[in-house]
């Protein structure tokens, strides 16, 4: 199977609040510095696909997704070789999500309690 089916980010977000699971393959150091902040997710560096895929439910609407889309979509490819009829992939990964305007969650390089300390300092 040759075609890799596509979604955009926003018809993403749409099948995965009906149920879909979002596949991040991106690597962890990625997904720490911004990640989907959405509740069903799975993170599957792509290096480690060949390795975990069967962990990705079978009977299951999955979205793979990456930073820009090019692993998402040889994770697609792969998937949908091994029997995920059900897989597509998200365009143009979390750069487009986060210009659609989709839900992140960023992970600032915070100290502990230094959030307590710039909402006490905003005395104006």
């Amino acid at each position: 199977m040759n075609n890799t089916h596509e979604v955009s980010p926003t018809n993403a977000l749409a099948l995965i609040q009906k149920g879909a699971l979002l596949v991040d393959v991106r690597e962890s150091n990625e997904v720490a510095k911004k990640s989907f902040d959405v509740s069903n997710i799975m993170q599957i560096p792509l290096r480690d696909l060949q390795k975990r895929f069967q962990e990705i439910p079978l009977d299951r609407k999955v979205i793979v997704a990456c930073h820009s889309g090019n692993r998402s979509f040889m994770a697609t490819r792969f998937l949908m070789n091994h029997g995920y009829t059900q897989a597509v992939n998200m365009q143009q990964g979390i750069v487009r999500w986060e210009k659609e305007g989709l839900p992140i969650k960023s992970e600032l390089k915070q100290k502990s309690g230094s959030r307590l300390m710039q909402i006490f300092s905003r005395k104006s």
